[in-house]
């Protein structure tokens, strides 16, 4: 049970090698996709089978309630938006919460440079982008951390790649961000999905940090207590780790986590620490 309407799911069995799933309201409750794998977006009907007021309803399947097992789920509210319009490509449905800084917008691509616009205020400085109908093109990423000539594999533990066919060179602005000609962003004619994120002072944190290799790690410093962190080195081959403070904290210093690039169950580490202003690696 929540206490708001979901419109963005994400859950993992914690102690099964199950995979990933992703569920959002501008796609419909029973469509899947998978964060770890490039597959394509599937309809399900015994996974997760309907957004509510106060959570979402489950069914059987195994990777959201695998009989026996220990799960997590992580879920973000928009808004109720039916279209929105400022872009060069019009999204056929998104959800949008300026107030969190998070959005999700569904539209067919072009294959050709384009914008979308995202209403959330300011610059997103992170987006995710999934071809919906391929089983070959992953998971694109932006990040502001290594900016705009540059993309991640949220699928895969690949090192940063440089390309002008993702973004275009082009930086996110208040209003827009720019999708360029790759069939995994923006391809002629499919089905995509994007979800956005900018930053909100006081509720959430995108950016970047210099690791020192040290046994007493390095201080990020995010003005609040984090609730939910994800974080994947990009200048080398490393997979991307969530951690959270709710569902699976071990002790302060010392939490599991889930590698959220590929299905293994959670793992854990003593080199992690979730503080009142940050976290320490």
């Amino acid at each position: 049970t929540l206490n708001f309407q979901p419109d963005w799911a994400w859950l993992k069995s914690r102690s099964n090698a199950d995979t990933h799933v992703v569920f959002d309201s501008a796609r419909g409750a029973n469509k899947r996709i998978s964060p770890s794998e490039v597959s394509a977006e599937s309809t399900t009907s015994d996974e997760l089978t309907a957004f509510n007021s106060n959570g979402f309803t489950l069914g059987t399947g195994d990777n959201v309630n695998r009989s026996s097992q220990t799960m997590v789920a992580w879920s973000w509210k928009a808004g109720t938006t039916s279209s929105i319009s400022g872009g060069s490509i019009t999204p056929a449905a998104v959800s949008i919460n300026a107030t969190s800084g998070f959005g999700i917008y569904r539209y067919t691509g072009t294959g050709s440079n384009g914008t979308i616009a995202h209403g959330l205020g300011t610059a997103p400085k992170f987006i995710v982008t999934k071809n919906r109908d391929s089983g070959t093109f992953g998971w694109y990423v932006y990040h502001v951390g290594i900016g705009a000539t540059k993309n991640l594999y949220l699928h895969n533990n690949d090192a940063e790649v440089t390309s002008s066919d993702r973004w275009n060179d082009t930086a996110p602005t208040s209003t827009v961000f720019t999708l360029s000609t790759n069939t995994g962003v923006n391809g002629s004619s499919a089905n995509m999905i994007a979800y956005a994120f900018s930053e909100v002072k006081g509720y959430s944190k995108i950016g970047s940090y210099g690791g020192n290799g040290n046994t007493d790690g390095a201080f990020i410093y995010t003005g609040f207590k984090p609730a939910w962190i994800m974080v994947k080195r990009s200048d080398s081959a490393e997979n991307w780790v969530i951690f959270d403070n709710k569902l699976r904290p071990a002790n302060n210093v010392g939490n599991n986590f889930m590698y959220a690039d590929i299905n293994n169950a959670q793992d854990s580490t003593t080199d992690f620490d979730m503080l009142s202003n940050g976290f320490k690696t």
